[in-house]
């Protein structure tokens, strides 16, 4: 038994031993694998380490060489940059918490990070390591890594705290410091950072970082003197960037030392900020300038300061808008110091920029606003001003010089002191001049007398009895007119006026309308006596006095007047010539008067007045007995007017001649077509009463019968009832009772809708409900008479039908009945007044071809007046813009500018302005565009765009601060007048977009 047990025994220490054996063989084995890839590692060769470690960290039943391979593994994988990197490192330190190498992992992987420069890796695995386990001897530099990662991640506070703990350290202080001076560089605390600069500033490693570094400090703690000692000594050794900057310290410093001229090389040489300067570079030099009284050069620096909007931008702008001064350049200064004025970063210079601001607005005008606004906005704003009685007394002449006289209007009233009473007597006069120009006349009306409400000034109340007078006669209020006129002439004033010197003209004229022609001839000849040079006026004053005798029956002097306008030949001559015809055969000279038309017709072939001629010479020869010739005189007419209002009467007058020579079938045939052809007409009815007496003599009256059913305007039985309700309206027509006489023609119209009088009745209730502004109830009576056929009331009723349909802007019915207007008229004066609103009713249909053909048509007529001329002009004008004929546009709007007046005058100002920029004359647009603010400010809209003219002008200059200021005005102030605030908004956002690439103050849509 005991043998047994020795036996098992001994074989139990065999295998134990064996084992023991092979455990040995197999840890040698991975001992040396294991150094082998150590080796592997300490050589950088970390894959195959990483591989091999892999390899024995599997096979290995060591826990403590399995815990080193994992270790190892991760480690390479954190070299080779693996995806899987910190996953290891975490399943390292979980799987081996007792690791020795556990917090040497975090230190490791951390200072491969901080090596590799990659600090934010560094500081999150710095976070994790365990401060207490670290070795003395390597707490340093762990303290200097750790700071510097939160130096470089932007964590100042805690790089600080870890940076201070090896201020001390041989290795580390020197670098410690200088990131702790940097840091408090960084965040304005110079003091901190001087004070650890200068602790480093021997090291010859930090020596040339900190020359710029300790310029620049001393430069922020007001040490300018030591500030630009440092940067001139470093600045020969900078290039790049750092030699920007040390130029920006040097020229800086003696800037705030008021050195200006040492500063200004310096401040040039500076390169900006990623190649950009700020608002506060270009305030500097620009100001650096301006001290040294280069104003020139001062402008075109402060003007690069765009989108400013504090304390350095309103100083700029304040001095930008006194350099102007100093170069007499006003309209910009104008808009600099209107800048500074609403900024309030400093009370003082805004107030002294809006008194200079109001002060040129004075002299200069202001597109913006009316001048008035402005000088009554400064004495709001600072009523205890030291110069307010200067300012008063600028205001006061303003609601003058201004020219925008409506917008004075409201700011006069409540105003009681005198000066303010006197101001408003003239600016109302004003007022009501520009409304008549623009034939507002009962708005004109309205302001005259109200001008005259206030009779403060002789010669201004003269001026406006004068204008009142005429404006009443505008009105056809002539006994009105007749009363000013009289009144003017009894002014001691009015004979100093020029309006004197028509005087006599306008109550000839208002005795011609009253038909007093004994005092209308005498007035006509003392302004003939005292107007020797004035021929086209003197010419018609002839005519006026000769038809003064002519309705007299004063035949021969009418004759002799005719004569004088004969020979003056200016206006009408062919009217003058007729008339003399005329007055011959009223003194019973037949024989001259049968001459004259003859003379007359074949001398002026294309006068209104030549069919009128013909029927008169066909007339005499039935007087003096010679049929055939009158027969073929009438003949001629119906057969080159066949639209003549003498055709019906020439036919009816053949009818007579047929009958007085008992050629009845002939006259017949006469009537019938009088009958058909002008029913409803004088004549027609007239033609039907004679043919009865025809039939009658015939004794055919079944026939007669037939033939007046047949007409459907006259019914025999009720001649004499139409007769009777026509003549009841009539009668109070003639007596002026407008009321009475509307109802009893429509009253008559209602019973005899085509009776004898109807077309008479149809056109008396058209002037009637005209005359009282009905032009809706006006407007049917005019169609009835212009479809009829033509007759005396014809071309009066077209003109007033036309009229009705201009003011409604029925474009489309007008033209038609201008169209017929031009061709039928007798008057050349309607002929004028077709063709002028026919290019106007073109030019509104966008037909603008047709406008310029009738608008040179106008101009074809040389006695124009100058507004339909100016009219003619525009329309010129505005249709070659419309049409891209801009050459053509740009000689029509000049000769537009001689003679327009009101927005007229306003729109040619501004296209010469346009005309200008386009041809690179941006100055003299400028002071284009200026006149355009200063004497038409009143016409916002050519003043706006005159603006965005300016604008462009200004930055072809190279002052972007003016063309930008003055387009975000346009935007601002301008907002109703959509196409002009849009292109503003263009022109401003290429400017900023171009600016900014030079300037980082500017903010565009891009950043």
């Amino acid at each position: 038994m005991l043998l047994l047990k020795r036996q098992v025994l001994i074989v139990f220490l065999l295998v134990s031993s064996l084992a023991i054996a092979q455990k040995s063989a197999i840890y040698t084995s991975d001992l040396q694998d294991y150094q082998k890839a150590l080796t592997l590692y300490n050589n950088k060769q970390y894959k195959a380490a990483q591989s091999l470690f892999d390899d024995i960290e599997y096979n290995t039943s060591d826990v403590t060489i399995k815990s080193d391979c994992a270790y190892y593994i991760a480690n390479c994988a954190v070299r080779l940059n693996q995806n899987n990197a910190d996953d290891l490192i975490a399943d390292f330190v979980e799987e081996y918490p007792t690791s020795t190498k556990r917090n040497t992992a975090f230190l490791d992987v951390a200072d491969y990070y901080f090596e590799n420069s990659k600090y934010a890796y560094a500081r999150k695995w710095y976070d994790k390591v365990e401060e207490r386990s670290i070795a003395r001897s390597e707490r340093d530099r762990f303290n200097f890594n750790y700071g510097y990662s939160y130096y470089a991640t932007g964590s100042k506070k805690e790089a600080t705290k870890y940076l201070n703990r090896v201020v001390n350290s041989q290795e580390y202080g020197s670098q410690a410091k200088y990131y702790i001076g940097y840091m408090a560089y960084e965040g304005d605390d110079y003091d901190t950072a001087n004070e650890y600069f200068d602790q480093v500033s021997d090291n010859e490693k930090y020596k040339e970082k900190l020359s710029y570094y300790q310029a620049d400090l001393n430069f922020k703690l007001g040490k300018f003197e030591k500030a630009i000692e440092l940067a001139e000594e470093q600045l020969p050794k900078s290039r790049g960037d750092e030699e920007s900057e040390l130029s920006k310290i040097i020229g800086e410093s003696y800037f705030n030392l008021q050195k200006y001229a040492e500063a200004i090389p310096y401040l040039k040489a500076y390169k900006g900020k990623g190649g950009k300067w700020n608002n506060t570079d270009y305030y500097q030099l620009g100001y650096a300038h301006y001290k040294q009284n280069d104003f020139e050069s001062a402008i075109s620096e402060f003007n690069k300061i765009i989108d400013g909007n504090n304390s350095v931008a309103q100083n700029a702008y304040y001095h930008l808008g006194e350099s102007y001064i100093n170069l007499d350049k006003k309209p910009e200064a104008l808009n600099a110091f209107r800048n500074a004025s609403q900024m309030d970063y400093d009370v003082q210079i805004q107030e002294d920029a809006w008194l200079n601001y109001a002060k040129i607005s004075y002299e200069i005008g202001n597109p913006y606003q009316s001048v008035p606004q402005v000088l009554a906005g400064y004495l709001e704003k600072y009523p205890e001003t030291s110069y307010r009685e200067e300012i008063e007394t600028l205001l006061i002449d303003s609601y003058i010089t201004s020219k925008n006289y409506n917008e004075a209007l409201d700011l006069l009233k409540g105003k009681n002191s005198f000066e303010n009473k006197v101001a408003y007597q003239k600016v109302a006069f004003f007022r009501g001049i520009e409304l008549y120009n623009e034939t507002k006349y009962r708005e004109a009306l309205d302001l005259f007398n109200s001008s005259l409400k206030e009779p403060r000034e002789p010669v201004f109340v003269a001026k406006a009895t004068f204008w009142k007078a005429e404006t009443e006669y505008n009105l056809t209020n002539y006994n009105d007119a007749l009363i000013g006129f009289k009144q003017f002439n009894g002014l001691a004033e009015s004979s100093d006026l020029l309006e004197n010197d028509n005087l006599n003209y306008n109550l000839g004229y208002t005795y011609f309308k009253l038909k007093d022609y004994a005092n209308a001839s005498n007035y006509f000849q003392k302004f003939i006596d005292k107007n020797s040079n004035d021929r086209l006026r003197r010419n018609d004053a002839y005519l006026r006095v000769a038809d003064g005798y002519f309705v007299s029956s004063k035949y021969q002097n009418a004759i002799n007047a005719y004569d004088k306008a004969i020979q003056i030949n200016e206006i009408e001559t062919d009217y003058a010539s007729f008339q003399k015809a005329m007055s011959y055969g009223y003194l019973g000279k037949n024989s001259t008067k049968t001459s004259e038309l003859k003379t007359f017709i074949d001398g002026y072939p294309k006068s209104a007045l030549r069919d009128d001629a013909m029927y008169e010479l066909a007339n005499s020869y039935v007087k003096s007995g010679d049929t055939d010739k009158a027969m073929q005189m009438y003949d001629r007419l119906n057969s080159e007017y066949r639209r003549s209002a003498f055709t019906s009467k020439a036919l009816l007058r053949q009818g007579l001649v047929y009958y007085n020579g008992n050629d009845n079938e002939s006259a017949l045939n006469k009537f019938k077509k009088v009958a058909k052809d002008f029913p409803g007409s004088g004549e027609a009815v007239q033609a039907v009463s004679t043919a009865r007496l025809i039939y009658i003599d015939l004794g055919r009256v079944d026939e007669y019968a037939r033939w007046v059913k047949s007409l459907d305007y006259v019914e025999v039985t009720d001649v004499e009832l139409d007769n009777t309700m026509y003549l009841a309206a009539e009668k109070p027509y003639l007596d002026n009772d407008t009321d009475k006489a509307i109802r009893q023609f429509n009253k008559y119209l209602n019973q005899f809708p085509r009776g004898i009088h109807a077309l008479k009745s149809h056109f008396y209730l058209a002037q009637m409900y005209y005359k009282k502004d009905l032009f809706d109830n006006a407007q049917p009576h005019y169609e009835y008479v212009v479809d009829a056929s033509k007759s005396e009331y014809t071309e009066q009723a077209i003109v007033k039908l036309c009229e009705t349909y201009l003011t409604n802007s029925n474009w489309s019915k007008a033209i038609p009945i201008l169209q017929r207007l031009e061709g039928e008229a007798d008057y050349p004066q309607n002929v004028v007044y077709a063709q002028s609103n026919l290019m106007n009713a073109y030019y509104q249909t966008e037909d603008y071809s047709n406008a310029e053909v009738y608008a040179e048509k106008v101009l074809g007529n040389s006695k124009l007046d100058k507004k339909v001329m100016s009219d003619a002009k525009i329309i010129i004008a505005r249709s070659a813009i419309k049409t891209g004929n801009e050459a053509k546009a740009k000689d029509a709007y000049a000769d537009v500018e001689k003679i327009a007046t009101g927005s007229v005058a306003a729109e040619a100002l501004f296209y010469n302005g346009y005309f200008k920029n386009k041809e690179g004359k941006y100055e003299a647009s400028n002071a284009t565009i200026q006149k355009l603010a200063k004497d038409y400010s009143s016409y916002k809209y050519y003043s706006a765009k005159g603006l965005v003219v300016m604008a462009k002008n200004f930055y072809a200059l190279g002052d972007a601060f003016q063309a930008t200021y003055i387009l975000e005005s346009v935007i601002s102030n301008f907002p109703d007048f959509d196409d002009v605030a849009q292109e503003a908004r263009t022109e401003l956002n290429k400017i900023k977009a171009e600016e900014a690439k030079t300037n980082s103050s500017i903010e565009t849509d891009d950043n």
